[in-house]
């Protein structure tokens, strides 16, 4: 007779310490910059478990919470086990309503039956590297005008390449998504600009100014393009272009392959240009995890529904 394991969840308010590794997304540094406050721990009954880094809030009104895992893709820290049948998991011992939880690029994945989100795109310097002719000529031309784009350890940047940074990514947010999206703070760069897993990447302007910077980190075996921008003095140019045969170089020596995202939304333009430098592809899940199914129908009564999750911080309809 097959024995169902006994999988329970517990919730340890460590600020996501036990979760911690040696991949960015789950590093000491991106851990305190997100404000984790929490690792979730989920045991086999066998001595193993998922350790997975949260953040609890509170459900406004009510005296419950739910939880999200930090910004990016970091998944679990996996200790041999992967695929969890969420169905299987006592829930109980956390406490929580909800749990919404991003996962790593390409798996393993922590749990069994993630959502699918988008496919992203992805260049691996073990296969052969050939952008599109556009691209090439971009940055071909680029390179003849004088740019020039380097990468060094984050922590090893001049105040000037991480100021920079700051002002072109926070830029980029206001003129591409009015400012919406993700946005990060001094002190989360404070706690950034200490990681040994990421590094700087610029393209300065023939007169030495700072072009354009992405922020790569380096995260389960895979070289994240995080955050950047372009001055809008240099748009016309697209000198960001000239940030992907570094990244490249740089994966290569890593032994990972660069990760570069998908668009805003399926086959948009943003995923047309990021495919012209692909040579590979995977996916990006998402777990939408109910934990307390009683409460969580309760607190959504009244919502609009149209797949928002959870559904009790939808608004009302």
């Amino acid at each position: 007779m097959n024995r169902v394991t006994p999988w329970r969840a517990v919730l340890v308010p460590d600020a996501g310490q036990r979760a911690v590794s040696s991949d960015y997304f789950r590093s000491e540094q991106h851990l305190r910059a997100e404000g984790v406050t929490h690792s979730l721990i989920v045991e086999d009954g066998a001595g193993r478990a998922l350790r997975v880094p949260l953040v609890v809030r509170p459900i406004e009104g009510t005296g419950y919470r739910d939880a999200v895992s930090p910004y990016g893709f970091p998944g679990a820290e996996l200790n041999g086990l992967s695929e969890v049948p969420v169905d299987a998991i006592d829930w109980r011992g956390t406490e929580l309503v909800s749990l919404f939880l991003r996962d790593r690029i390409g798996g393993p994945y922590c749990f069994a039956g993630g959502q699918p989100r988008r496919e992203v795109c992805l260049i691996d310097p073990r296969l052969p590297v050939r952008f599109r002719s556009d691209h090439g000529e971009d940055i071909r031309r680029n390179a003849r005008l004088g740019y020039v784009s380097a990468a060094v350890p984050v922590k090893d940047a001049t105040r000037e390449e991480r100021e920079a940074l700051k002002a072109l990514h926070r830029r980029a947010l206001v003129r591409d998504h009015g400012g919406a999206e993700y946005c990060a703070s001094e002190a989360w760069f404070e706690e950034v600009f200490t990681c040994p897993f990421a590094w700087l990447v610029t393209t300065r302007a023939p007169d030495g100014t700072v072009a354009s910077a992405a922020l790569v980190v380096l995260s389960d075996g895979l070289l994240h393009h995080f955050i950047g921008g372009t001055a809008d003095a240099y748009l016309a140019h697209a000198p960001e272009k000239n940030e992907v045969p570094v990244m490249v170089e740089l994966a290569e020596k890593l032994e990972a392959s660069v990760h570069l995202g998908g668009g805003v939304r399926p086959g948009d333009a943003l995923e047309q240009s990021k495919r012209g430098f692909a040579n590979a592809a995977s996916r990006f899940y998402t777990h939408d995890l109910i934990c307390d199914p009683e409460a969580y129908a309760r607190l959504s009564q009244g919502h609009a529904e149209g797949g928002f999750f959870p559904a009790y911080r939808a608004p009302r309809s």
